[in-house]
């Protein structure tokens, strides 16, 4: 059974992959670094008021893995009559180094600097590149890290004070759709997901993790009082469900719903594949929250 799941497993993402990049229709930059872009797709239907979708691309918060990976998605979305930001950010390490299972993952504090710097600026910049976004219907979409990261983004009014991506008025949201995330560093170490990734983003030993752990899990961070919905394939060897529930869990705990629909027999690639079913499920998740 556990080879049966790796191949499947596999093949989606080899699916996920197949499909070629699709420029955008803009680039932005929000700040000096090559990575601090995002890319606008308009969309398709050529409404003159869309909602806008801010999307988070997954990677383990690893170098290799661009936004380019995501861009299939955004141009499904865009399809569908959605504006889309697709937002890039500081990946990997500083440092030149690799660790046992291949490239460092995240930069602290660079890639949490880089995505509430996007979202911050993101107003001003649709307004410009992609003026048919409606400000006033925005949604952030994540997918595994990128998940991890549109649930932080949510929830910068409960970070902790001393915070350097404290606000006190909540992100103008309506919602926030993660797909996959790694919703709880705690028990994401536990079970090993991505080779430990969470701990790299977190510093990589025990004592970094323990001190910045409380301004990065988003386990840690609520209620946040904004509509979230996890999507999770129930045969997701890569991020597993466990993630979503413990999160789901602890959401309850501090008195707050997050709607969660799990998908039968889907792993952890077809949430972003426009050639999966799982795919046309996330696009009416976004629509529910916003419209």
């Amino acid at each position: 059974m556990p080879d049966e799941a790796a191949a499947r497993e596999k093949a989606e993402e080899t699916s996920a992959f197949s499909h070629p990049a699709v420029p955008p229709d803009v680039t932005a930059a929000y700040g000096d670094h090559p990575d601090q872009v995002v890319d606008f797709y308009a969309p398709r239907d050529g409404a003159s008021r869309a909602p806008l979708v801010v999307a988070l691309h997954g990677g383990a918060w690893r170098a290799p893995y661009d936004r380019a990976h995501l861009s299939p998605l955004c141009d499904f979305l865009a399809r569908r009559g959605f504006a889309v930001a697709n937002v890039e950010y500081r990946r990997g390490s500083s440092l030149p180094h690799q660790g046992a299972d291949g490239p460092v993952a995240g930069r602290w504090p660079e890639t949490f600097d880089d995505v509430a710097a996007a979202f911050d600026a993101l107003p001003a910049l649709a307004a410009e590149h992609l003026p048919t976004a409606d400000a006033r219907r925005v949604v952030a979409v994540g997918h595994s890290a990128g998940g991890q990261l549109a649930l932080w983004a949510a929830a910068r009014h409960v970070l902790p004070e001393d915070a350097p991506w404290f606000t006190r008025a909540p992100v103008a949201l309506r919602g926030v759709v993660a797909l996959a995330p790694v919703a709880d560093f705690a028990l994401a170490e536990e079970l090993g997901v991505c080779g430990g990734a969470a701990g790299q983003l977190l510093g990589g030993d025990d004592a970094s993790f323990a001190a910045r752990r409380p301004y990065a899990d988003p386990a840690l961070l609520l209620p946040t009082g904004i509509a979230t919905t996890l999507v999770q394939g129930r045969a997701d060897t890569t991020v597993p469900f466990a993630l979503a529930e413990a999160y789901a869990d602890a959401a309850a705990q501090a008195g707050e719903v997050v709607g969660v629909t799990f998908l039968a027999d889907v792993g952890h690639f077809p949430l972003i594949d426009p050639a999966a079913d799982a795919c046309a499920v996330v696009a009416e998740e976004i629509a529910q929250l916003a419209w």
